[in-house]
């Protein structure tokens, strides 16, 4: 009934939308006005309390606001359009104006996105901030105009880690036979395979089940999946490896983008980066919330004395690898490594 219901609404918007335009009403933003505004569909996975939605309601506050009522942004939470998947097909079908994906997915339509699933790009969390709020990085973010696409801004979802039932994984050896849950993109089996350890790609709401079960020894993410996932009711060892920071990102069609003045281009990207400074503290909270009910209320161990240089040697040969395969990933590394 989900599917069907979000099948419904994505071509309730598509008849909407029959003029080729992701937006209804006026159909530039100069030609708009408070009565007859230019609406920006927006549709994403995330629940309303989720702290990316929260941040894309400010986005979409402020953008209102500075326009005079001229640009409204109209938000789909929930999945109510359809999977992260789909939500991009729409995008670039032009039934929707913006969507919200974890950085990876956008691959399939410029490969230099590759770069953000693999390990070890960033230093740490600082330097993930510092590079991703860089000039040289919004170029490149609205340098895809002609895939399609063009990205707005990132919101941070942390640094993954592994974690598992009993078993600290301070060095790559200890994943060693470890069957090991990571998301469905092949930057993520790969790495896995390079630290020794048995990829078992699954979606994260079968994650608990499955350890549960048995089927996986552990899985990676950040430390709010311990508390939100309830995972940390199973296991008992979080080993802050950080080994991947992959951003989410907030995409618009590019075809919606040149109907957007120069002027109100502006408004949206600096609401955008606000939303974005927003969200990092908002973030920050979250993760010292679900550190603190983790390990009293749930018994985690948080093992700090991993041998991150370890991880980082052992995964050098699978980004050299992407680095060839994928020329764009070689680009955007030098664009990371050029960020003083």
């Amino acid at each position: 009934m989900k599917k069907f219901a979000a099948v419904a609404a994505a071509l309730a918007l598509s008849v909407m939308t029959m003029a080729g335009c992701a937006q209804s009403g006026a159909g530039t933003s100069t030609e708009a006005t408070p009565d007859n505004p230019m609406i920006l569909t927006l549709a994403h996975g995330l629940s309303e309390v989720h702290t990316v939605h929260i941040a894309m309601l400010e986005f979409a506050q402020e953008v209102e606001e500075r326009t005079n009522g001229r640009i409204k942004v109209q938000i789909f939470p929930n999945g109510q359009l359809g999977s992260e998947n789909e939500n991009m097909e729409q995008l670039m079908a032009g039934v929707i104006s913006m969507t919200k994906v974890s950085a990876p997915g956008l691959a399939t339509y410029n490969e230099s996105y590759h770069t953000f699933g693999l390990p070890y790009i960033f230093d740490d969390t600082e330097d993930f901030y510092h590079i991703m709020d860089s000039q040289q990085m919004e170029d490149f973010f609205l340098s895809s105009e002609d895939d399609g696409f063009v990205t707005l801004t990132y919101y941070t979802s942390g640094a993954r880690s592994f974690y598992t039932k009993d078993r600290a994984v301070r060095v790559p050896e200890d994943l060693k036979g470890l069957k090991i849950r990571v998301q469905d993109m092949k930057s993520q089996t790969d790495m896995l395979k390079a630290l020794g350890g048995i990829p078992v790609a699954m979606s994260y709401g079968d994650v608990y089940t499955s350890l549960q079960t048995g089927i996986i020894d552990g899985t990676e993410n950040n430390e709010t999946a311990l508390t939100t996932g309830k995972h940390g009711e199973i296991c008992k060892v979080y080993s802050t490896d950080q080994h991947a920071m992959i951003p989410d990102v907030m995409v618009m069609s590019a075809k919606v983008w040149k109907n957007i003045s120069p002027e109100d281009q502006q408004i949206i990207l600096e609401a955008a980066h606000r939303s974005t400074d927003s969200h990092k503290v908002a973030w920050d909270g979250a993760i010292e919330e679900a550190i603190e009910e983790a390990k009293t209320q749930m018994n985690v161990e948080f093992v700090d004395d991993v041998d991150k240089e370890a991880f980082r040697q052992a995964t050098s040969g699978m980004v050299a690898e992407y680095c060839q395969e994928y020329p764009g990933v070689q680009a955007l590394l030098d664009i990371i490594n050029s960020v003083e």
